[in-house]
């Protein structure tokens, strides 16, 4: 059963982003990716510091089936990446929401978080 925190929002690309309070938030891919990709057997992510705009590629994941990029769904700077994901890549397939998190961001603006989806209304993207 797939699902989508509602304390999440999304992108159309299939990446969440989860406000941990004003300063920091969380980013992964969402159940949906997950399952679209099907065994998750590499991340590549940036380094701590690293600079990003709204929509910009910040990493790669292979699986089984094929390569894909990893999108901002809102512009920051990385304050902390996943290390974990290196050698335990399927944390993304068993837990995307929790222990398979990619990275944490200081959110450059707030009001972008305003431009995602909700939780239904990314059910609804990925439901059609």
């Amino acid at each position: 059963m797939l699902t989508y925190p509602a304390e999440c929002k999304y992108v159309k690309t299939h990446e969440y982003v989860r406000s941990e309070g004003e300063n920091s938030a969380v980013i992964g891919i969402t159940a949906f990716a997950a399952d679209q990709l099907g065994d998750v057997t590499y991340v590549e992510l940036p380094k701590v510091g690293a600079k990003y705009k709204k929509g910009d590629t910040f990493g790669i994941i292979e699986s089984v089936k094929s390569v894909s990029d990893l999108f901002m769904p809102v512009g920051g700077e990385v304050v902390a990446v996943n290390e974990r994901l290196s050698s335990e890549p399927e944390l993304v397939n068993n837990d995307c929401y929790g222990t398979g998190w990619m990275l944490k961001i200081k959110p450059a603006d707030s009001g972008e978080f305003k431009e995602t989806l909700s939780a239904d209304q990314y059910k609804e993207l990925v439901v059609e």
